[in-house]
């Protein structure tokens, strides 16, 4: 240790000096290989699918065309998809805070009837389900397949998420407020509103980030629940191209038909379709940064 007129400094020994250097190189190692692909994809897609299968895309695009884009533009059922996505996204997100806000805050008020019971039978649903085959039942005899609400009900709340959501307002919400609340003459329903919502923007962030996130990636639900192309969400379109590796005789032109060709055609579109998709979350994403860390981490210190 040096001191330096009013000032400390720690000279830092050489093995933390070892350390941080390998720390930085295998930082950097992990920063490329997740931002890798996901510049590939960006070049890939207004690349000559050729080139792209000839292995001759790696850091810069090669026969540039726009092709992909331009049919991925001509091509309806992806913008219905994308459609139906954002409306399955909106909808289900809504109903999935109107559902967890509500239920993390009654289980996190100590004076709850049968507070403990309910926190186990809630915990009890994280470990054992009554599986896929049950599920679908039920929503086959509720009338459900072939709904929009087949996409939106059976994942209505996470139960993760409703224990996230209650250890957030146990820790920032203090009991003394909803006292004062109370005594000023307000109902439960006046205080979750005016008092509770309020103080819980950064667990709302966090809750809106998590679900409209599961939401627009879902493919599975809308594969099972789903037989009307109409109401297929984009990823199920996108899955389509990327599994079949072909279009179908709408997506061509120009006597284009061949095996071969429909193939080229879903080469070019695919890694455009990917960008696309992904478009949404990297808009919501900046607005909800701010309070992204500060929820998720107080959220899940305790239990």
């Amino acid at each position: 240790m040096k001191k330096t007129g009013h000032r400390t400094s720690i000279r830092e020994s050489r093995q933390d000096a070892v350390f941080n250097v390998i720390n930085v190189v295998v930082m950097v190692i992990v920063l490329v290989a997740i931002l890798y692909p996901l510049y590939f994809i960006v070049i890939a897609s207004i690349s000559s699918p050729n080139a792209v299968n000839g292995g001759r895309v790696l850091l810069y695009p090669q026969d540039i065309t726009f092709s992909g884009y331009k049919r991925i533009l001509e091509y309806e059922p992806i913008w219905r998809g994308y459609l139906n996505s954002l409306f399955y996204t909106v909808a289900g997100t809504l109903l999935n805070l109107a559902v967890t806000l509500p239920a993390g805050y009654a289980l996190s008020r100590k004076h709850l009837f049968a507070r403990r019971p309910l926190l186990l039978l809630f915990a009890f649903t994280m470990f054992f389900s009554g599986g896929m085959i049950p599920t679908y039942m039920v929503v086959k005899n509720l009338g459900l397949l072939n709904t929009v609400w087949a996409m939106l009900l059976p994942g209505a709340c996470s139960v993760y998420n409703i224990i996230v959501t209650k250890t957030f307002m146990e820790m920032n919400i203090p009991a003394e407020l909803l006292d004062a609340s109370r005594i000023d003459g307000c109902t439960d329903f006046t205080t979750f509103f005016n008092v509770v919502l309020p103080l819980s923007r950064p667990i709302i962030a966090v809750m809106t980030m998590f679900y409209a996130v599961g939401h627009w990636n879902s493919y599975f639900d809308a594969l099972i629940y789903l037989d009307d192309e109409k109401l297929f969400p984009l990823q199920l379109v996108l899955r389509e191209l990327l599994l079949q590796s072909q279009v179908s005789g709408a997506m061509t032109s120009g006597g284009m038909s061949s095996i071969a060709e429909r193939a080229v055609i879903a080469e070019q579109m695919k890694y455009g379709v990917i960008i696309v998709a992904c478009i949404p979350m990297m808009i919501m994403f900046p607005f909800v940064i701010k309070h992204f860390k500060k929820g998720v981490m107080i959220g899940s210190i305790k239990g």
